[in-house]
């Protein structure tokens, strides 16, 4: 890896090498897979899958009663979608009962409108579980518990059919997948923090990603006011041009290695859930994290393709965020070379809450669930590993949706009272690519 002049890393070279080290990493996992896919019974009947494409969008939506069950009797005209605000219509709609969910009695509420036909049998499929432990983003503290909080998960939440992997979103940990719990615990125990796109914190000024996208994407005086303040801060003899560049520079290079950390984060999951798609029974993703930025516009599209994805190939993400319940003031580990902090610890504020945006989107938008503001990740963990036995599938047409590459944001609404709607938050419909002369 070489550095460019201006002490940013290359793009393009970083990007090859880390998509090497994750596709060779992943060649490993899904080995069996094909053997297992073939043993496992293939579903009778199976709904068809909507077509989702630039011209669709795909929400999968989750609606539970006051109990915290899934509620699967809804029609396509109890569902409303607005789209910034707007009515939007649907295209296509269809209710997805998830594989390998074991029945349960109906609640007085579902039972008079649920047909008095006999139950049919159900068919219990082996679930394929992976868990993605973020060593990108976990601080050595947060792997740690995250470690241990894994490694009790496999003695009480796995089944004997379940299909399990312990991965690293670098790729450099891999179990393979494996009913073998002693190698997934020695894989969960392997884990170590690779901390590839950080600052130096011997950086001066240090500008985070968050507010370098402040000051060079959204122009926030404050943020360049601060940053502006460091650099007195670092060297009180430069003049006000000198400090304006080196807050600019710093800005700069925040930049360029924040927005290739969040391209790296995506295109690893993009390619492990690629993968994910392949195998037999309820396909699973869990990722633990303490969540990444994702701030600007290709980024953000980058992640709205990789919830389409997920969802058109009935992938579930679920997140945990491993950082329990955390606090937003400045430690050791945030010193800023002791400029005034008051605006230093509003950036933190706001970066450490929208890095938690990345697991909630991918929950709500691929059906699956997330667990965060809690300290007990054991909980997180086991009630992670079970998901809603219903997830409604409703389908946008985009057809008079301007292409600019804005973010769309969804909401959901459902006729019926006294539940908690889950769905996706919005989407992004990216700019054509422009044609070459």
């Amino acid at each position: 890896m070489h550095d460019t002049a201006d002490g940013g890393i290359l793009p393009g070279e970083v990007l090859k090498v880390m998509r090497k080290v994750l596709v060779l990493g992943y060649l490993g996992l899904f080995a069996y897979a094909y053997a297992v896919a073939q043993a496992a019974p293939r579903p009778q009947g199976a709904p068809y899958k909507i077509e989702v494409n630039v011209e669709k969008v795909l929400v999968p939506v989750v609606v539970r009663d006051k109990q915290g069950h899934s509620i699967g009797n809804l029609k396509e005209e109890d569902f409303h979608v607005f789209d910034n605000g707007k009515p939007h219509p649907l295209s296509a709609f269809m209710v997805e009962g998830r594989i390998g969910t074991e029945p349960r009695t109906a609640s007085n509420s579902e039972s008079d409108t649920l047909s008095p036909t006999p139950p049919q049998p159900v068919i219990v499929y082996p679930r394929s579980i992976v868990f993605l432990f973020d060593d990108m983003h976990l601080s050595a503290e947060e792997m740690e518990r995250a470690k241990n909080a894994g490694a009790a998960l496999l003695a009480g939440s796995l089944v004997d059919s379940d299909i399990a992997a312990v991965v690293s979103l670098s790729g450099r940990t891999n179990s393979g997948l494996t009913r073998d719990r002693a190698k997934l615990h020695e894989a969960i125990m392997s884990l170590k923090p690779v901390l590839i796109y950080q600052n130096d914190n011997a950086d001066c000024p240090k500008i985070s990603y968050y507010q370098a996208d402040l000051m060079e994407n959204k122009h926030d005086s404050t943020a360049e006011q601060d940053a502006v303040a460091q650099a007195f801060h670092c060297d009180p003899k430069i003049t006000l041009n000198v400090a304006q560049s080196l807050a600019e520079e710093a800005a700069r290079r925040a930049l360029i290695i924040g927005h290739q950390d969040a391209q790296v984060a995506l295109a690893n999951m993009r390619e492990l859930v690629q993968r994910i798609a392949t195998l037999p029974g309820r396909r699973m993703l869990i990722l633990i994290s303490p969540g990444f930025l994702t701030v600007e516009s290709d980024v953000l599209t980058q992640e709205s393709q990789l919830i389409d994805f997920a969802a058109r190939e009935d992938v579930t993400i679920s997140a945990l965020d491993a950082r329990g319940i955390y606090i937003t003031a400045l430690t050791a580990s945030d010193d800023v070379h002791n400029a005034p902090i008051l605006s230093s610890m509003a950036f933190r504020a706001g970066s450490m809450k929208s890095s938690t945006n990345v697991m909630a989107e991918l929950a709500d938008g691929t059906g699956g669930n997330f667990f965060n503001n809690s300290n007990d990740l054991g909980a997180g963990f086991k009630g992670l590993t079970a998901t809603p036995e219903y997830v409604y599938l409703l389908e946008l047409p985009l057809d008079n949706i301007k292409p600019n590459g804005s973010y769309h944001r969804l909401k959901v609404k459902v006729d019926r009272s006294g539940v908690e709607v889950r769905a996706r938050r919005g989407y992004i419909l990216p700019k054509p690519a422009k044609s070459k002369k």
